[in-house]
Parts: C-alpha cells; structure tokens; sequence
C-alpha cells in the first residue's frame, strides 16, 4: 500500500495539537511529536538546567540532541512506510529539525539535510503563528515572537526542500481538521 504521509506543522503553540487529536477522534493514525519527551528527559537528567528558550538552545549538547530528533523522525517515517494505513499524519516531520537549526542559528553539513531529500511527505499543512491560542508549558518555552520566527523558518527550509506549504486557516479546532482533510482528499 502506498500510505499517504501528511505533515502538520507550524511554530508552537499554533493548535497542532489540538488538530491531531481531533484527527484521532475521527479514526486517523497519527505520529505524535518527539521533542516534548525529548525536552522532558533533558530536563529530568539535568535537574538544575532551566529552559528558557527552545531545547536546541539549552541542552549541554545541541548537535547531539538534533541528530537524537533526526533519526527519531526518520524512524517515524519508516514506521508510516509500513503501515497499512491509507493516511498517516505527523505532528511535525524531518525538515522542522532543519528549519529549528535555521531559525536558531545552528549549522548542519549536507549529509545531515539528505533525509528531508530522501524522505518525502505528500503534503505540509503549516499552522500560522495565533496569539489567542499562544500559551507555553512545561515542554514548550519560546515566547510568541520566537513562534513567529519559527514559522518563518519552516515555511522557508519547507519551500528549500522543495515542498509547496498549504496554509490552515485560523478557525476552530473541528474547521481546521475539515480543511485538512479537505486538502487530503483533493490530492
């Protein structure tokens, strides 16, 4: 079977969340996000580091942490590939590694950008930034504007890796999802 793979992503606090569980509720399989477990072990193994920011800026060894969030979406790739699913959806995919690295400010050689070529997802749902919604959390530290930025980042590195970014429209969560599908659909 040759399971479609969609990818909603967007800067935090933008209802990605809320879209997959709805999407869930509806009877769709759906990959959950890797860095909130990720930033909750690097936190408890490091007790007195406090997060202020995005993980890749505070972790003790950022490289490290990214290559650990490459291959943890590459493995979530592999394991949609062998899926009996027509849809698989991913609350986030392999460039959002790239494109947190470019809006941070952090470098990567070409063979760590081979997988956003190699891996390929048949649509990317971007969520705008959303100030209403906008809140942070235990796992999730960066203000509003860095959200902005981030959003920024993923349209681009997206666009770079030579995906088209469909734009999901700020409604509620139960819209949203129909507007997902709708796209889904129509491919």
């Amino acid at each position: 079977m040759n399971t479609k793979k969609i990818v909603i992503t967007g800067g935090p606090s933008s209802g990605k969340t809320a879209v997959v569980r709805e999407l869930e509720k509806r009877g769709f399989f759906c990959i959950h996000e890797l860095v909130r477990s990720m930033t909750a072990a690097q936190k408890n193994e490091h007790q007195t580091k406090t997060f202020v920011t995005n993980p890749i800026l505070t972790v003790e060894d950022p490289a490290k942490f990214n290559q650990m969030l490459l291959d943890g979406r590459i493995a979530q790739f592999g394991s949609a590939e062998k899926s009996e699913r027509e849809i698989v959806f991913f609350d986030r995919g392999i460039p959002d590694v790239h494109a947190y690295m470019n809006c941070f400010g952090q470098g990567y050689d070409a063979a760590f950008e081979r997988p956003a070529y190699r891996f390929r997802y048949d649509c990317v749902l971007l969520m705008p930034p959303w100030r209403e919604i906008y809140t942070t959390d235990a796992e999730r530290f960066e203000s509003y504007a860095e959200s902005e930025r981030i959003f920024t980042a993923l349209d681009k590195t997206y666009r770079a890796f030579g995906y088209k970014t469909i734009p999901v429209p700020k409604t509620t969560v139960s819209k949203r999802t129909d507007f997902i599908l709708d796209v889904v659909n129509a491919d």
